[in-house]
């Protein structure tokens, strides 16, 4: 396997609006890719995903990013690029990371464009030595309500050949019980595998409140009204090698079908890896479902604290005026020019991954104005010693 690829729209996430203190309240729901398992399931690996976080009793937080995670830290980035990221308007977006034509790196791209870089992967070895995951973690299930996420997903053979993974190669794992008369929301999923010879959908949902209906997901989201004609409006008819026109209509009806369907596709995310003209990066500040939330150093020092597992007494936290501790990067896909709350630590953590070890400080920004996490870094991924 060189590729993962994975697809669903951006449905509406709601939180209750109560005080939860400083305790992480999220959901997100993720492709995930580990190019080396040979010597762990736990090994290096690339996530790329949407996220939904409580920020406040009545503010939250909503887009995509993508991880790096390593035995040895890990970073993740807000991504910028696409149309209406940040919004839960049940349009459709693809997640998909691409190993590089040399090397053991892999690209990283959101609505087939790419938007970041791996630096500490394994090398890809022959057999059954990698595995690609999709799927929804929610952190806090209580305060959660997650309607159906119908999740798609393809892998790219060693040949570039994309396809669905078959049936005797896929493993279910439900962490919480199967909601029903027994066990109730709000500490449940709903889940539904659609297959027949090979994996063809993954429908999830994590319900507030109990339903008529428990013992399956409820239909994916009707379709939004996302004209094909406006996304399409002043693009060109062919960009890097893409029909845009055929691009546009496949995102919105069918984008899934997109790497065999639509001409010049295939071939741009291998080579060029940016193919499409209306998801470009934007250069302005980050929009999400928080916009004018009243952020504070408390709130930052607060929600940083209990992301990183570290004592507040041991977080230091720059306002938006100071330089920032991450890199700059002159593209704005990673929205490192936004004006941040900068908070670091070089107390033991876990990061932001979900496994027993933990690492050497951490680096995080969050938005001046939404409190979105922007990027983070933590244990030897960090710019910052």
């Amino acid at each position: 396997m060189i590729g993962g690829f994975a697809t669903w729209r951006n449905i509406p996430i709601a939180f209750d609006q109560v005080d939860t203190g400083s305790a992480t309240v999220q959901a997100a729901n993720y492709l995930r890719v580990s190019p080396n398992t040979s010597s762990s399931p736990l090994a290096p690996n690339i996530e790329i995903g949407l996220y939904a976080e409580k920020t406040g009793k009545t503010t939250h937080t909503y887009g995509p990013r993508w991880s790096e995670l390593t035995t040895s830290g890990g970073r993740t980035t807000a991504i910028k690029a696409g149309v209406n990221p940040t919004k839960p308007d049940k349009r459709n977006h693809t997640y998909m990371t691409v190993r590089q034509g040399s090397g053991n790196q892999w690209d990283v791209l959101y609505d087939f464009n790419k938007v970041g870089s791996t630096t500490k992967q394994l090398k890809v070895l022959g057999g059954n030595t990698n595995r690609i995951d999709v799927g929804l973690e929610v952190t806090g299930p209580k305060y959660i309500n997650v309607p159906s996420i119908a999740n798609r997903m393809q892998f790219m053979t060693g040949n570039k050949a994309w396809q669905q993974v078959a049936t005797a190669n896929v493993a279910k794992s439900v962490t919480l019980p199967v909601c029903s008369t027994t066990h109730k929301p709000p500490s449940c999923f709903t889940t539904k595998l659609t297959d027949n010879s090979k994996f063809t959908q993954w429908t999830v949902s994590k319900p507030r409140r109990q339903t008529a209906a428990v013992t399956s997901p409820a239909a994916a989201p009707a379709a939004p009204a996302h004209p094909r004609d406006a996304a399409a409006a002043g693009l060109p008819a062919t960009f890097n090698g893409v029909d845009q026109q055929a691009l546009q209509a496949c995102l919105e009806n069918d984008p899934d079908s997109c790497l065999t369907t639509v001409p010049g596709l295939s071939e741009c995310v291998v080579t060029l890896r940016i193919c499409n003209a209306a998801a470009l990066p934007s250069g302005g500040a980050s929009e999400d479902a928080a916009a004018g939330a009243d952020v504070s150093a408390a709130d930052v020092r607060a929600r940083a604290a209990a992301a990183f597992d570290v004592p507040g007494d041991a977080v230091a936290v720059e306002p938006p005026a100071s330089p920032a501790a991450l890199k700059t990067r002159a593209n704005a896909a990673d929205g490192s020019g936004d004006a941040a709350w900068t908070v670091t630590s070089t107390r033991s953590t876990p990061g932001l991954q979900r496994a027993d070890r933990r690492f050497e400080g951490f680096t995080a920004r969050y938005s001046a104005y939404t409190g979105a996490l922007l990027e983070a870094c933590w244990g030897d991924l960090c710019d910052a010693s």
